[in-house]
């Protein structure tokens, strides 16, 4: 089985570029299943009605999403379809889920969305304890982890706790894609950060000049969308048939 997972879409310019990849991908590199974190991908921030709609479109098993989650109120309309899953963590009773089960090629595909609290801005329960419990419970064949956060520590740290628990655990949030994947010891695929997909021109999908006066004044500057040519991110596993573990990792990078 190969899985496909997407880096964050960054507006609707990166919505663009994943209408362009995804179905080519999927037919060259003969993708089962694909996630797609989405809580950038109207106008930078959150999902309206109409993008979520642009998305179902796509050939796409999940959304995951982050610390965005809220930041469209359209979202309280569609926040309970099954292929929405918002961060496992975020504080009990709040409305939404934070994991579904998915069926691919006979196998339970469970996909777990977490928040990192490093950093973050926002108040969530503990993302170790939470997933914890829920690798505990839950009976499936594979699981997929998104964690979305800013501490690459935080991440890393992720990774030694849920080595051999899970199946694959990307990292999301800091729009930049790093080199590091790999297959731990005990069998979890990883990488701290899967890139984003959006404006290459741009300080991870914002406008650069308005990103730049913001770090040189110190003053508040509203981020703008920006535009342009755009990049690809993610990352393809591919996954034993039999033992349902990793074989190989290989990044993507379009533009």
């Amino acid at each position: 089985m190969k899985i496909l997972t997407v880096g964050d879409i960054v507006g609707e310019n990166g919505l663009e570029k994943l209408k362009q990849v995804l179905t080519n991908l999927k037919e060259e590199k003969q993708i089962d299943f694909v996630v797609v974190n989405a809580e950038n991908a109207a106008g930078g921030m959150g999902l309206t009605y109409k993008t979520w709609n642009e998305l179902l479109k796509l050939e796409i098993d999940c959304f995951t999403m982050g610390n965005h989650t809220w930041s469209k109120k359209d979202i309280f309309t569609f926040i309970n379809h099954p292929k929405l899953i918002r961060p496992a963590n975020y504080s009990k009773g709040v409305v939404g889920k934070g994991y579904g089960i998915y069926t691919c090629k006979e196998k339970k595909i469970a996909v777990i969305n977490l928040i990192g609290r490093t950093d973050m801005n926002v108040l969530s329960e503990n993302p170790f304890t939470v997933v914890e419990e829920l690798t505990k419970k839950l009976k499936v064949d594979m699981i997929i982890v998104d964690f979305h956060a800013e501490a690459t520590a935080e991440k890393i740290a992720m990774k030694h706790f849920l080595d051999g628990k899970v199946t694959i655990l990307v990292g999301t949030h800091t729009h930049v894609q790093t080199a590091d994947e790999e297959i731990t010891k005990n069998g979890t695929a990883y990488i701290t950060d899967l890139g984003m997909t959006g404006p290459i021109d741009s300080v991870i999908g914002m406008e650069v000049e308005a990103s730049v006066k913001r770090f040189v004044t110190s003053l508040p500057e509203r981020y703008k969308l920006a535009s342009g040519n755009c990049m690809f991110n993610g990352c393809i596993f591919e996954i034993d048939d039999e033992t349902c573990k990793p074989t190989k990792i290989e990044r993507i990078c379009l533009k």
